[in-house]
């Protein structure tokens, strides 16, 4: 971990607190539990492994930081003023995995029981529409160091994620019941459920450490193939991963029936995967055998070069951007860290 990233995590986890802190208050203590739970800091399990990695927060002060530099209208890389703002895309990351827990019925989350296996659905659901409101509230923070028509664009720029948060989500749970899926059905998938917040984060914190149009652009494409490259990634990762690495078990996407992009392109082989995904439901002593077939037929080495291509789009953008000073470093190394990792 890089000298910044120390001096950027503490910040990013004092401000979260802060903008979470407004429910705790004695009628809403219980509540005010939930969402401390959720966020890693209390209950069984509590600390690092059960917060995550922060990766969201950290690209928007990251990116302040780096366009910075650059900017004529601000002194140094200010990443400080934009806190509101990293908080509030990791409020919003967490209120999806909130509401992602409950529609996709899991019951753990970083190795801990989900909200809504603790205190029920109707409790989590509203758990996750206060990380919500909190986020949109964090955001109005920014007031304090920005001027009005800033703090506009930025909202518009998180509502407008939230979206496409949605889309991404809707199209997810419509695909588990069909069976017509195409590979290029995956990429508005993903393009919505992963790379939106991804792409948010870098948009926000290029217009907050005030690039111009062109690097506000580049930096949001930076972030949506960042995105895409992260998932593909992580497609690859949940068939054919190192589960000492990873810690999770390699057989789960195939067991779930996840239609990721190596299951769409072995699917579309009309080969002997298909046929036997097309039977029903995969059973562990199964996987194996068929991750193996999948291989054979040329859905890993597509998915490779598929994931080489992302993250080569993501980094010619980042350099479009032109990131400057030991954020831009810390952003660079950030980004490769990301979409060359094994867990």
């Amino acid at each position: 971990m890089t000298e910044l990233l120390n001096i950027l995590l503490p910040a990013i986890e004092t401000e979260l607190q802060k903008q979470v802190s407004r429910l705790n208050a004695p009628r809403t203590h219980i509540f005010h539990e939930m969402l401390t739970y959720h966020m890693g800091w209390t209950g069984a399990g509590a600390g690092p492994e059960a917060a995550g990695k922060r990766i969201r927060p950290l690209l928007v002060l990251l990116t302040t930081a780096a366009a910075g530099f650059k900017s004529e209208n601000q002194a140094g890389p200010g990443w400080e003023k934009a806190l509101p703002a990293a908080a509030a895309v990791e409020l919003i990351h967490n209120f999806s995995l909130v509401h992602d827990d409950i529609e996709d019925n899991s019951e753990k989350r970083r190795g801990r029981p989900t909200l809504w296996t603790k205190w029920g659905l109707a409790q989590a659901t509203n758990a996750g529409d206060g990380l919500f409101v909190l986020a949109n509230l964090a955001i109005l923070d920014l007031i304090d160091n920005y001027s009005a028509e800033i703090v506009v664009q930025v909202s518009s720029i998180l509502q407008t994620t939230c979206l496409d948060l949605t889309r991404g989500q809707f199209l997810d749970i419509s695909y588990e019941k069909r069976d017509d899926l195409g590979v290029e059905d995956y990429w508005p998938m993903i393009s919505g459920k992963t790379a939106a917040l991804l792409s948010g984060c870098c948009a926000l914190g290029a217009v907050l450490g005030g690039a111009d149009q062109a690097g506000i652009d580049a930096y949001r494409s930076f972030g949506h193939y960042l995105g895409l490259a992260f998932q593909v990634q992580d497609d690859i990762l949940g068939i054919w991963g190192n589960e000492a690495i990873t810690g999770k078990s390699a057989a789960s996407d195939l067991i779930e029936g996840k239609k990721s992009i190596p299951v769409l392109v072995g699917i579309s082989k009309n080969g002997r995967f298909a046929e036997r995904w097309s039977k029903g439901s995969i059973k562990p002593e199964e996987v194996e055998e068929l991750a193996k077939l999948l291989a054979s037929e040329g859905a890993y080495t597509y998915t490779h070069e598929l994931s080489k291509q992302m993250t080569d789009m993501a980094i010619n953008n980042l350099r479009e951007a032109d990131p400057q000073g030991e954020a831009g470093d810390t952003l660079m190394n950030l980004a490769d860290k990301l979409i060359r990792r094994q867990a």
